[in-house]
């Protein structure tokens, strides 16, 4: 079991930045994948960004050059650093992670992040 806990969301204005984080509740030195997803009412949850255990990452088209995924295993967290936000980027943004190839998905809460003027 892995609990996953985000933070860093709130109400930007467009063209500033966010950084959202997600703890782990265990090391994640050796997780298979994990990434951030995003949600916008009546519409299905995306993917924005993806890094796996061997150090590949995958950007959404729409996210590309704006957002960057990274991880720090000493603290157990994932980042998503957000810049040149928009509008559009507006939405309840989920962190997952599966801790082998083989095992369950786990996501945390979701984090609202709002981009408005």
């Amino acid at each position: 079991q892995v609990q996953l806990v985000e933070s860093g969301g709130g109400l930007v204005q467009p063209g500033g930045s966010l950084r959202l984080s997600c703890a782990a509740s265990r090391s994640i030195a050796n997780f298979y994948v994990m990434g951030w997803y995003r949600q916008t009412p009546g519409k299905e949850r995306e993917l924005v960004a993806t890094a796996t255990n061997t150090g590949s990452t995958n950007y959404a088209d729409s996210v590309k050059g704006r957002f960057t995924i990274s991880r720090d295993n000493a603290k157990n967290t994932v980042y998503l650093q957000m810049n040149s936000l928009k509008p559009e980027d507006t939405a309840v943004y989920y962190c997952k992670m599966r801790p082998y190839v083989w095992s369950n998905d786990y996501w945390g809460q979701g984090t609202q992040v709002s981009v408005s003027s």
